[in-house]
């Protein structure tokens, strides 16, 4: 399968990149006929750097920011992302003039939590969630009803990969690479997906933090 892999280059910075694999694939929420791999980027310090670098341009200006909320591994990209923030002067409420760096829970049922003594850096601070992939936006809706239930703000969603509408709940989206970037990228229902209709075999089961081959 990584034979097929396509490298592709944000065309801002790069050395953000990504690779692409074309072929079948299931997602929680979807099937979909490209994995898309942000392994090295959310693990490699130079990619990490590079892609926070990017993300931070869009914030640097006018958006307060105290907490960057990181879903799917992107731990190592939220705190450069952090430090590009704070270099840029990004204003902040916190009384400590710095940012915070969390991560939610899942409960057994699924559903995103924090803990009690997380929730004082999610409570009524201005909140960006950072995820790696946005395909049906399910994942979006879910993170900010739990931040929000929890007392945070939410100032906006940035994602590495995002193959949704650029709003969801009333909270702008902005990614590193879109469609635009995959121009044939197609993301399909269960029960709707051509691929499965036409007998093509599912190359393997994938979520952000990578995929396993059948």
């Amino acid at each position: 399968m990584e034979s097929r892999a396509i490298k592709i280059q944000s065309s801002v910075n790069p050395n953000a990149h990504i690779r692409i694999i074309p072929g079948h694939f299931a997602t929680t929420h979807s099937h979909v006929n490209y994995y898309v791999d942000m392994t090295i980027m959310k693990s490699r310090k130079s990619e990490a750097a590079a892609a926070a670098k990017v993300l931070s341009e869009r914030y640097s200006t006018n958006t307060y920011i105290d907490t960057i909320i990181c879903i799917d591994g992107c731990e190592v990209i939220g705190a450069y992302l952090a430090d590009e923030l704070t270099k840029s002067g990004i204003m902040s409420l916190n009384m400590h003039k710095t940012m915070y760096v969390v991560s939610p829970e899942a409960n057994a049922g699924g559903q995103m939590i924090f803990r009690d003594n997380v929730q004082l850096m999610i409570r009524d601070k201005h909140c960006l969630l950072l995820l790696a992939n946005a395909t049906t936006g399910r994942t979006i809706s879910s993170a900010v009803e739990c931040v929000q239930y929890y007392g945070g703000i939410m100032e906006g969603v940035a994602t590495l990969f995002c193959a949704t509408k650029p709003m969801i709940d009333g909270v702008e989206v902005t990614s590193l690479f879109t469609r635009d970037d995959i121009q044939d990228y197609q993301t399909y229902d269960f029960n709707k997906c051509p691929m499965c209709a036409n007998k093509q075999k599912i190359d393997a089961i994938i979520n952000s933090y990578g995929y396993s081959k059948l």
